[in-house]
């Protein structure tokens, strides 16, 4: 209802972006399912250079590992009887799924609100159509770059930046709501000025980049030895950051929330302190349940093709989050330092860099001091 009384300009109405709804925050309080992310498969018709999960795209044993659609159906039924209300559709490349149509709808006839994470290079009209008529929440994209020479040396493909830049325009000429994604890597950090400024004039929403690259989920070694190549230095990562405003005003901005010397005290062996696993949750492309998209130590990941979501959301879960240490070092670096909101650590993170998820890893603590030298008001040497 509108207040048109002129006497009085507040009004009875008022409107919150879905994000900020509080219905979130309740139900995040009670431990109820909110979100999960679905990896329909871990193959991808590019082969970037920093990625995690790219298998080629017609590799057989990946292939035959993906989850099928009545598997999907049935972890879809449990989750939305637990109160889930959102899901992503993720990879690899999602759209490299055959049934990607079927599978969309049997979510949307659940009423799930639905993210997709694509390259848009696989875009065609029958998903314009598609997301016309049943629109997404929304459609993440990644950027590589905003001209050929960069994209395409990042993309590891031939034809990958006409394909991508004719997806988009597809994506945006038909009006579905697009978001945009960089990762800020050594191939293409030249071109980031003119990465950001490319998003942010195509979308109303946000843009965001990362500089934090993860190493793969199947340990190849050879693909890691790549990613490493890729990652900038601490010194080059504060630089970026500060040269961005928005990024660089969230980060004074939330400073005494970023570092805070009371963590330096900390008393506790907990492994996790993170989100994970309160309010979402991630199934692999082969149908694995993981509390979070990094987290694939065995210990921390159980079949779910097979199982009941109910139980291991009740019991696996609070198991999981209930690991602890008692490693001197990641007790006495980890575990009190004052910096771990400016740090990418983590325990899924640590078994990706070092097979064990209670040690700490010295490039990420690398960032974290640089980025607090650059909060307060120096660049690291």
């Amino acid at each position: 209802m509108e207040n048109n009384n002129p006497k009085n300009s507040e009004s009875f109405v008022s409107s919150l972006s879905l994000p900020e709804f509080p219905v979130w925050e309740k139900m995040r309080n009670s431990r109820n399912v909110i979100s999960f992310d679905l990896e329909l498969t871990a193959r991808c018709n590019n082969s970037c250079r920093h990625c995690y999960i790219n298998l080629p795209k017609d590799d057989p044993e990946a292939k035959k590992k993906e989850i099928s659609f009545q598997e999907i159906q049935k972890i879809a039924d449990q989750a939305v009887s637990l109160g889930a209300l959102w899901c992503l559709l993720t990879g690899g490349e999602p759209l490299l799924r055959e049934d990607f149509f079927e599978i969309y709808m049997y979510l949307k006839r659940k009423g799930l609100f639905i993210s997709v994470f694509t390259n848009a290079t696989l875009i065609n009209q029958k998903h314009i159509d598609l997301f016309k008529k049943y629109p997404p929440r929304d459609i993440e994209v990644t950027v590589y770059g905003v001209t050929e020479e960069t994209y395409e040396k990042v993309s590891g493909k031939k034809g990958s930046y006409a394909a991508f830049m004719r997806g988009l325009k597809m994506l945006l000429d038909n009006g579905v709501k697009v978001r945009y994604k960089a990762m800020a890597i050594r191939s293409n950090v030249h071109e980031l000025p003119l990465i950001s400024k490319f998003c942010r004039e195509k979308t109303k929403d946000y843009f965001r980049f990362d500089p934090f690259l993860h190493l793969r989920f199947d340990a190849d070694k050879k693909r890691n030895e790549e990613i490493k190549s890729e990652r900038l230095s601490p010194r080059e990562i504060v630089i970026i950051e500060q040269a961005d405003s928005e990024r660089y005003g969230a980060l004074k901005n939330g400073c005494n929330e970023l570092i805070n010397p009371e963590f330096e005290h900390f008393n506790c062996n907990h492994l996790f302190h993170c989100g994970t696993g309160n309010g979402s949750f991630t199934v692999s492309y082969d149908g694995f349940f993981r509390l979070c998209s990094s987290l694939w130590h065995s210990s921390c990941i159980c079949d779910l093709k097979d199982g009941n979501l109910a139980n291991i959301w009740k019991n696996f879960v609070v198991q999981v989050r209930d690991l602890r240490s008692d490693k001197k070092e990641f007790l006495e670096k980890c575990r009190k330092c004052s910096l771990v909101n400016l740090c990418i650590w983590c325990p899924a993170h640590a078994h990706l860099e070092t097979g064990s998820m209670d040690t700490p890893v010295e490039y990420f603590c690398e960032v974290a001091h640089a980025r607090a030298e650059m909060i307060n008001g120096a660049l690291p040497k």
